[in-house]
């Protein structure tokens, strides 16, 4: 394949800053860059003005694209590629449906970072070109148009990755493994999105472009770190986003917004050509993996990136080729045993998730799978862990690159650097040593948990999945989110999960049990909440509801066969809000 035209604007590939100019400019002319790039196509641009007033804007796609865009943008990952792949549709129709809903996606909820839409159109009338004169597709992708988060590198874009510090400095030389492996299987590239300061946020908020909006409520935040993919798939302005997720950061921006997530084993999906801080720490890995409308997306991104291969130029990955036949069901009992995690003796779910659970539990026992209490082990101890497994070197890289631009943190990079253990001091190797033992005993622990299962379950052995809450609240004010054990969790066992929306909240469900009826509270020594979220119903009504299916490490397969098999028996993602209802 014919490398890709250097994907960055004649509008801004002169627009250089001086050194050591004030945080301030710099953020200034960024946001100016990305402003004149959209006005280019001033045809994309929103045709009516929003009130801030209007928090709800997903309704606002349907009346800005034509009627043949807005059946584009409709369609998920999965139905696009068969349609370009037989030439029901042109790949420049359909890029052009997604940058204009893109566009508009920005200028209401500020999901974009660097955009190279005059490329992609290039693209896409190539790849138009080649199926015209072959009848053939040129991948498994051909002609997708997929974002990417902000601190992947895209050959051409800078990968400023939320830090006014490398603004201008880290363009791009190359494509990370999972962005070269798009293009070959016939993707197109066509913008990145907006990501938080450090990564390390739930919240998607920086320095550089602000602060990210839900599009369901822009009140509410769509997450982090990946909650610029979150904001515009849920806006419809991609089918398919890639993310990454060290502690929540795929999960939860689907969780917040509507959408399918999915979090692999360290190992199985390659991670190479990613820029951020703590770049070498291997204590605990982020892993990179897909967001999208819908759970066959899930596993078509899955099996395009293993089918080329990513183990031959990316070391560290497993050689596990992808089989799709387990996620088709071959191997998976018909009857299967889930256990729900319904809180995580830490911090209490909000009424409308421990609903959405027992609404789920009905369904499975309905349709004859078996559903069992999953007892809560050491939540508390593992966000402990893993905080410290986060901040090896006490959280000094995050401030030295701060200080570096003299950029202040932003609300939830305050907050999080105030959990920095060990009196923010730099662990010790022999201490370090130790808390990768502890994290292991953890593990070995958590695998004995589950096999003892088979002792509560009729099949005799133990359960197939766990099903639990993504988080204790539905998505939260902007700078809300404070606990992140209900994902966290997940990374420091390294087990795969998937999001999946189980339908819509109704304010009121639960509200008559007490135990619902209590605000979430963590206590401290000091009397202190350090956790809690108030449950505001009136913030809700009508917002989806999502949970996540864990399984076993390197079980990818099997995690998404059983989100099939799960959907299949109950529908639950039937009530979930669509923009075409």
């Amino acid at each position: 394949m014919t490398d890709i035209p250097v994907p960055f604007s004649d509008v801004i590939k002169d627009i250089q800053p001086e050194p050591h100019l004030p945080w301030k400019e710099i953020s200034e002319r960024k946001r100016a860059d990305r402003q004149r790039y959209l006005e280019r196509r001033a045809e994309w641009l929103p045709k009516q003005p929003i009130p801030g007033s209007q928090k709800n804007v997903t309704t606002v796609v349907r009346v800005e694209l034509t009627a043949e865009e807005f059946a584009i943008v409709c369609c998920d990952a999965t139905e696009l590629v068969k349609k370009m792949s037989d030439g029901r549709l042109k790949v420049v129709e359909v890029v052009r449906a997604f940058c204009h809903a893109a566009t508009i996606a920005q200028q209401l909820t500020n999901c974009l970072s660097e955009i190279c839409f005059d490329e992609a159109i290039k693209r896409a009338e190539e790849l138009d070109e080649h199926f015209a004169k072959t009848g053939r597709p040129v991948g498994p992708l051909h002609g997708l148009p997929v974002s990417i988060k902000d601190h992947i590198m895209v050959k051409g874009l800078d990968t400023a990755t939320g830090y006014i510090s490398w603004c201008y400095k880290s363009v791009a030389e190359k494509d990370a493994v999972a962005v070269n492996i798009l293009r070959k299987a016939g993707a197109v590239i066509y913008l990145k999105t907006n990501n938080p300061q450090t990564l390390l946020s739930l919240e998607t908020d920086n320095n550089v472009y602000g602060k990210t909006l839900n599009p369901l409520n822009r009140d509410l935040t769509p997450g982090g770190s990946s909650g610029g993919e979150s904001a515009l798939i849920a806006f419809h302005g991609s089918p398919l986003g890639i993310g990454t997720d060290i502690g929540g950061s795929i999960r939860l921006p689907a969780a917040c917004t509507g959408l399918y997530g999915f979090k692999a084993s360290v190992g199985r999906i390659p991670h190479a050509g990613l820029l951020g801080s703590h770049d070498g720490m291997d204590a605990i890995i982020g892993v990179l993996g897909p967001i999208s409308r819908s759970a066959r997306d899930l596993s078509l991104f899955c099996k395009v990136m293993l089918e080329y291969e990513p183990w031959l130029v990316e070391p560290p990955l497993l050689e596990i080729p992808w089989k799709q036949e387990v996620v088709e069901g071959v191997g998976i009992p018909s009857r299967l045993s889930f256990a729900f995690l319904w809180d995580d003796g830490v911090v209490n779910p909000h009424p409308p998730i421990r609903a959405a659970l027992e609404r789920l539990k009905r369904q499975l026992l309905a349709a004859g799978h078996e559903v069992i209490d999953w007892i809560p082990i050491d939540h508390r101890y593992a966000w402990e862990l893993i905080t410290k497994l986060y901040f090896l070197d006490g959280g000094e890289e995050y401030r030295d690159v701060l200080a570096d631009s003299g950029e202040p943190p932003t609300p939830q990079t305050e907050w999080i650097l105030a959990q920095v253990p060990n009196d923010g001091q730099p662990f010790s190797v022999p201490e370090i040593f130790k808390l990768n033992l502890e994290r292991e005993k953890f593990r070995v622990k958590l695998a004995e948990h589950w096999n003892q299962t088979k002792t509560r379950t009729t099949t005799g052995r133990p359960v197939d999945g766990i099903i639990s809450p993504c988080a204790a609240s539905l998505a939260p004010k902007h700078a809300g989110t404070r606990w992140w054990g209900y994902t966290s969790y997940w990374n420091l066992a390294d087990y795969p999960a998937a999001v999946f929306p189980v339908g819509r909240c109704d304010p009121h469900d639960g509200a008559d049990s007490e135990e619902n009826n209590t605000a979430p509270v963590a206590p401290t020594s000091d009397g202190r909440n350090e956790f809690e979220t108030y449950w505001e119903p009136s913030l809700y009504k009508d917002f989806p509801v999502c949970l996540q299916l864990i399984g076993r490490r390197l079980n990818e397969e099997r995690v998404l066969g059983m989100l099939n098999i799960l959907e299949h028996a109950t529908n639950v993602n039937a009530n979930c809000p669509d923009i075409r209802s």
